[in-house]
């Protein structure tokens, strides 16, 4: 398998490379290259430019921002997994960014990457819609940005528009008391997963106050489960309600049949993930 030709640029600033996307209308950028390389090599697409934004010093950061974090499009997968302060303010990030591919894998792929290229199958994207996360894009027209419910369009697509380059994503920190679970199946270590599904909690009084539920690999984007969220507020968790709750978020979910799995499995997958993901949450909140 062969590449079609293109022509390469490496670009060392933010306003460098929008300049570039606003000359080459068919022009990707070049990240971590996790996904394009293999998009280009069975001609998937058809740059007239590859853009390699990987000298953009000034992308590559983890920082605090409001009690949350900021997070820069260049900041590969290692270093959120690594992050100190992922892992005191948001720790599912961590968890999730652990079972991204293979180390080789975490090491090249950036954040800002996986979330643009939207497969929903893949962590990041399922955990920047638990989160409530904003994604930042600069085009030679301005910054503006995107909430992660906006962001997620369809399989593979996300709202990037034609000349626009993820430039930060922000993530809001979690309430006191708050729990979190994530839990995927997959075939073999590194595969992406048949069916993930992760959650957060937050309890007063022995009693969920809010949670949030969202699953990756059976719909053509991640999802959350409003429905199933509903369920749980208000009331004293347990293993009956844990039931409930997760025969929503199956209903929610929309897989498909493919060679791995039948979507029949994917949703029964979800059931049952989601009942482990909200045990811990339950767990984890109790000693926050």
């Amino acid at each position: 398998m062969k590449p079609p030709e293109f022509e390469y640029i490496a670009v060392h600033t933010t306003d460098e490379a929008i300049s570039q996307l606003a000359k080459h209308k068919t022009a990707k950028i070049l990240a971590g290259g996790q996904s394009l390389t293999p998009m280009l090599n069975f001609r998937l697409v058809h740059p007239d430019m590859l853009i390699d934004i990987n000298p953009i010093k000034e992308l590559d950061y983890i920082r605090e921002h409001n009690g949350g974090v900021s997070i820069g499009a260049l900041t590969r997968h290692r270093m959120i997994e690594s992050s100190k302060l992922v892992r005191e303010r948001l720790p599912i990030l961590a968890a999730a960014a652990a079972e991204v591919g293979h180390l080789a894998i975490r090491t090249r792929g950036t954040f800002g990457g996986s979330l643009a290229h939207a497969d929903p199958a893949a962590e990041f994207p399922m955990i920047a819609l638990l989160l409530d996360a904003e994604i930042k894009a600069r085009s030679a027209s301005g910054e503006r940005s995107i909430k992660s419910k906006d962001f997620l369009v369809s399989y593979l697509q996300s709202a990037v528009a034609d000349g626009e380059l993820v430039t930060e994503v922000h993530i809001p920190g979690l309430p006191a008391h708050t729990g979190w679970g994530f839990h995927e199946l997959c075939r073999r270590p590194g595969d992406f997963a048949l069916a993930a599904v992760c959650a957060i909690v937050t309890m007063a009084a022995g009693k969920c106050t809010d949670a949030r539920i969202s699953m990756a690999g059976v719909g053509a984007t991640a999802l959350r489960a409003p429905a199933a969220e509903a369920l749980l507020k208000g009331k004293a968790p347990d293993a009956a309600l844990f039931k409930q709750v997760a025969q929503k978020a199956s209903e929610a979910s929309d897989p498909s049949n493919d060679v791995h799995a039948s979507a029949d499995f994917r949703r029964h997958l979800v059931d049952e993930l989601t009942q482990r993901a909200l045990k811990d949450a339950v767990e984890r909140a109790a000693k926050a």
